[in-house]
């Protein structure tokens, strides 16, 4: 259920990238509010900006001007470990090529955020036990990556985003390297994640899998074209 929180905010936002003589407006002039509970598509195709705006929504990169809060706290007030800080403990991310560490299982590889944050070994163990679990690999813990099929690297990856209770989920074109039966079961878990009372962003180039959110904001060479909420 959404509420009147908001997580993310946006304001005149830009990112401008300097390549020789030339300048990039990548982001030229974001206003974006997301809040507490929502299931937000960032849709748009190659070279529209969604990201960079990605990015900057997860901390990974900043802003050139504007601003932007998370969570109520400016970012551009931050050191970059305080921003490692607040990724670890604000978002959960799920990427398009699964990100797992091929030499660490399945379970080993969900419990690494919570080693990041100093969470004590058999509380991590449980906790990640309890999340392969619930993304339906009770029987995989103990595979290493390439011992799975892409649909099951991507349900660890998100067990693994979801290991230090983040409010936020930022997925980025999480289905695009999987089969069209695996990337239905991949938005399944994303939506059931979503009524659960994650915030929910996803980015996409697809329509298909933006259509499944229920806020779409479209993108196009860097600022936002449309921002629909789809009737309930």
């Amino acid at each position: 259920m959404n509420s009147d929180k908001v997580l993310i905010k946006m304001r005149n936002l830009t990112k401008i990238y300097r390549i020789g003589q030339n300048e990039v407006r990548a982001l030229d002039g974001i206003d974006l509010d997301i809040r507490e509970g929502e299931f937000v598509s960032i849709v748009g195709q190659s070279g529209s900006g969604k990201t960079t705006l990605m990015n900057i929504i997860g901390c990974l990169d900043t802003k050139t001007s504007g601003e932007y809060f998370l969570n109520g706290i400016d970012t551009s007030k931050l050191t970059d470990n305080q921003l490692a800080d607040l990724r670890c403990s604000e978002i959960g991310f799920v990427f398009q090529n699964f990100n797992l560490l091929q030499r660490m299982t399945a379970l080993e590889n969900v419990e690494l955020p919570m080693i990041y944050k100093g969470v004590p070994a058999k509380e991590r163990r449980e906790r990640a036990e309890m999340l392969l679990e619930l993304v339906g690999l009770k029987d995989r813990m103990k595979h290493r990556p390439n011992e799975l099929s892409g649909g099951q690297q991507q349900r660890v990856a998100i067990a693994r985003a979801l290991a230090n209770n983040p409010r936020i989920i930022l997925a980025d074109e999480p289905t695009g390297n999987l089969d069209s039966k695996s990337g239905n079961e991949i938005m399944k878990i994303i939506t059931e994640l979503n009524e659960r009372g994650n915030t929910v962003v996803v980015v996409t180039h697809d329509p298909n899998i933006a259509a499944q959110a229920k806020r779409i904001v479209r993108i196009k060479d860097g600022r936002i074209l449309g921002d629909e909420v789809k009737a309930q």
